[in-house]
């Protein structure tokens, strides 16, 4: 999948607003997510964004993101993930999607981009001299049958020759994309067989004389037909065994059913079916013991290394240690441990740096790590250690977060795009 960017500053729009209309529309759409779960709106918002505008901009994406109290950056990345936003500006009249999946390239799609480059742009995502028209190569447009195809907005026409097509751009230019008839462009219905229905053509075909329509209501009179039971075979198998069913037919004598039987399990002496649950239980004799039910952490304690405890003097064993295959290794010693510090008002947002989600953050706030400036900070034992307490196998020095952080130190966002050459995260 290529790099896609927004387009260069030349081209971008000042502001952006929605229509009444769209405005409109849009708080609407809002309204149908529960509370708290608005920013789902994102998708159909920049949609009706690219509809309106024929494309994303850069302050469309603001916009949306203002609407829906989202940072540019969530936007931002929701519109260059997926391939149906354009991020560049397209043809007014008609902005040409050619499928290039295998179906319509063994029927000639090739042969239709030819024809856009000659006509249109030699290179996609470019509007020609007018700036009505541009073109792109897409994936599969879901009708191989009808192949090779194009997708104009939101329209498919297919069954195309690059003659037809050739027609078909020269109508575009000249009247938009209502100019054309979308489906098919040849003699057929939809995606039937070229040479016409097979099946089903005609309802007196299935009934051949009127002596079938006696038949038929003969049978009616008869009453419902009993349903088969061919694909009901007999088996010893228990799940086709008929006493097994509920209710069942089949009858079972009292002397077979006490010796199928199993009894229940004993709990000090007392039945199980008669003996007080486990959970019950407990619960019952922590009320009693005025003892309170102790929380759940979401995280594991500083002090403790995925639940085990942390120290010169503890020992760990490895995989092949506990299988006898190996000694036991020393568990990280605490003065590799970063320094921490008591959460400031302003915390960093640590997830944008490249490998730290919102768990990771979580056990990093748990270390006393709040700011860019402390993982910036990191020396290289300090490093082996965080690494070692996330078991991520080298996964910081892989990428690069202390380079990351500092970036982020010092410009924020910008600093990051300047030094890495895309967004963060």
């Amino acid at each position: 999948m290529s790099v896609r960017r927004l387009a260069e500053a030349s081209v971008q729009p000042a502001s952006f607003a929605f229509n009444r209309a769209n405005e409109a529309w849009a708080k609407q759409t809002i309204k149908k997510y529960p509370k708290g779960r608005e920013q789902s709106a994102v998708i159909p918002l920049l949609m009706r964004a690219q509809e309106q505008d024929g494309w994303v901009t850069k302050a469309a994406i603001e916009h949306v993101a203002d609407m829906l109290e989202m940072p540019y950056i969530r936007v931002l990345e929701v519109a260059t993930f997926y391939t149906q936003f354009q991020l560049k500006p397209v043809g007014t009249r008609a902005h040409i999607q050619v499928c290039g999946t295998t179906p319509c390239m063994l029927r000639g799609s090739e042969a239709l981009m030819d024809v856009c480059k000659r006509k249109i742009h030699p290179e996609q995502f470019h509007v020609n001299e007018a700036g009505t028209l541009s073109w792109e190569e897409v994936e599969c447009l879901g009708a191989c049958v009808n192949a090779p195809m194009i997708m104009v907005f939101k329209d498919t026409y297919e069954d195309l020759t690059p003659e037809r097509f050739e027609e078909m751009i020269d109508a575009f230019e000249a009247g938009g994309v209502d100019a054309v008839e979308p489906g098919p462009q040849v003699d057929r219905f939809f995606s039937a067989p070229m040479t016409g229905f097979t099946a089903l053509v005609d309802e007196k075909s299935v009934l051949k004389s009127g002596r079938n329509d006696a038949k038929a209501s003969a049978k009616a009179k008869e009453g419902p037909v009993a349903p088969s039971k061919s694909a009901k075979p007999k088996t010893d198998a228990p799940e086709t065994n008929p006493a097994i069913k509920s209710p069942s037919r089949a009858k079972v004598s009292p002397a077979k059913e006490a010796a199928a039987s199993v009894k229940a399990p004993r709990e000090n002496g007392v039945a199980a079916d008669k003996a007080e649950p486990t959970v019950e239980k407990a619960d019952r004799q922590r009320k009693h013991s005025g003892k309170p039910k102790e929380a759940k952490s979401a995280f594991h304690a500083p002090e403790t290394l995925h639940g085990e405890p942390i120290g010169a003097d503890r020992k760990r064993l490895s995989g092949k240690a506990k299988a006898g295959g190996d000694k036991a290794q020393p568990l990280l010693s605490d003065k590799n441990r970063p320094s921490g510090i008591e959460k400031p008002a302003a915390v960093d947002d640590l997830k944008l740096i490249s490998g730290v989600g919102p768990k990771i953050e979580g056990i990093l706030h748990s270390l006393g790590i709040y700011t860019y400036a402390q993982v910036a900070s990191w020396k290289k034992a300090e490093r082996e250690w965080v690494d070692g307490y996330l078991r991520f196998h080298g996964r910081i020095e892989r990428e690069d977060w202390i380079k990351q952080a500092k970036a982020l130190a010092k410009g924020g966002e910008a600093e990051y795009i300047r030094v890495f050459g895309k967004t963060p995260r």
